[in-house]
């Protein structure tokens, strides 16, 4: 079995800004950023680009939950919070692997037992809302309901066994989103940066103006490769190492030449300072191999800064192994060792397509961005129904 270990000791977190690039190999990382939602950046919900912070929500709205449902391609994830100061804090999450999007390649249909794997998540997922009394809402559906002829379908089997119902979103606001949830971890710096998001039905790659309480996006793209789509189009994996490395050539061909005109559009936007931001359970498994943790631990990986060469190099031995030597692999496990290789092969595309020296870490992203959106709505509602009271709301 490949020897899976960090090329060198320079990981640190996204908290740590001030002499990054005088930093000493041996040096340990700094502390990190705080959990999801307990940065002091957060973020609108209002149109990415408006530059408009996030508004405090008003002191009375502190104990109400909110929730956020992410039904993607191969998960299914639910995150409920509370506002907390400028922040929120989380009180409940629920993660499942759902394999929604299973045969949708071939079919152009969710299956049956893909629906019923679905569902029987969402009604965990409504349990929970209903135990957390929760306030508002927002449930979201990506890549495969957008894609599958019975998307519909599905969507109004879901509302009437569970009582959710879902949004089948665009590719456009999902990557609007992943940016709301997870930028605040990219790393300072001068020029555009890019965030990514590999899904296991499509990636979204979003280039943005930093700078503003809210980012400004530049330019966007959207591809159907996620780490589901892209195993299942290639097809199995050959049993001798030659065949498995052609299957990843073929991987990363297919990626790249969706990504081209994104990656004509923006060739011109590259400076000395690239910044580059994942977030998907690929980039979360790779950093856990990187730091060679025994068990996944997202205090540890959420904001980490890692070398994209230890990125580059994990994802070389990675597609060399058999599926049997990955599952032996701490962080890959049964769940993720057939998949694993597609994100590699996508994060490898962007790598060639925006040549960033480090790449940040999120274990964060659309629920997030839900949730602030909808904490940010909430209280400028209130606000305005506060102004329109007698005297603007006085007493």
């Amino acid at each position: 079995m490949a020897d899976i270990s960090p090329p060198d000791g320079r990981s640190t977190k996204a908290g740590d800004r001030k002499g990054r690039r005088n930093r000493r190999p041996d040096r340990k990382p700094t502390k990190r950023r705080p959990e999801s939602g307990t940065s002091t950046k957060a973020n609108n919900g209002a149109s990415a680009g408006n530059g408009t912070a996030w508004r405090r929500p008003p002191h009375n709205n502190y104990r109400q939950a909110y929730a956020a449902i992410d039904l993607g391609t191969n998960n299914c994830r639910l995150l409920i919070a509370k506002p907390s100061d400028e922040n929120f804090v989380v009180i409940d999450a629920f993660s499942r692997v759902v394999r929604l999007g299973e045969g949708l390649a071939q079919t152009g249909r969710l299956s049956q037992q893909a629906m019923d794997r679905a569902v029987g998540a969402l009604k965990i997922c409504s349990d929970k809302l209903k135990k957390r009394n929760v306030h508002l809402a927002r449930s979201v559906a990506t890549e495969a309901c957008r894609r599958a002829e019975n998307g519909e379908a599905f969507i109004e089997r879901v509302r009437k066994e569970t009582g959710i119902v879902l949004d089948i979103i665009s590719a456009e606001e999902e990557a609007r989103l992943a940016v709301l949830g997870c930028h605040i971890l990219l790393e300072d710096g001068i020029g555009p940066a890019v965030i990514f998001d590999i899904g296991g039905g499509s990636t979204e790659l979003v280039l943005i103006e930093t700078g503003a309480p809210v980012p400004h996006i530049l330019d966007w793209q959207s591809v159907p490769w996620g780490v589901v789509s892209l195993t299942e189009t290639v097809g199995e994996e050959a049993e001798d190492e030659a065949g498995r490395l052609a299957r990843y050539a073929e991987m990363k061909r297919l990626v790249s030449e969706s990504f081209a005109g994104f990656a004509k559009r923006i060739d011109h936007k590259r400076t000395p300072d690239l910044r580059l931001l994942g977030t998907s359970g690929t980039v979360t498994t790779l950093a856990s191999l990187h730091l060679d943790l025994p068990q996944y631990d997202r205090r540890a990986v959420d904001g980490l800064i890692v070398p994209a060469s230890s990125m580059r190099a994990i994802s070389g031995q990675l597609s060399a192994m058999s599926p049997e030597q990955r599952r032996q692999l701490p962080c890959i496990g049964q769940e993720r060792a057939d998949l694993v290789v597609a994100g590699c092969a996508i994060l490898e595309a962007i790598l060639d397509i925006w040549p960033a020296p480090r790449l940040g870490v999120a274990d964060r992203g659309i629920r997030e961005g839900i949730l602030r959106s909808m904490m940010s709505a909430d209280a400028e509602g209130i606000e305005k129904q506060h102004a329109l009271r007698p005297n603007g709301g006085g007493k």
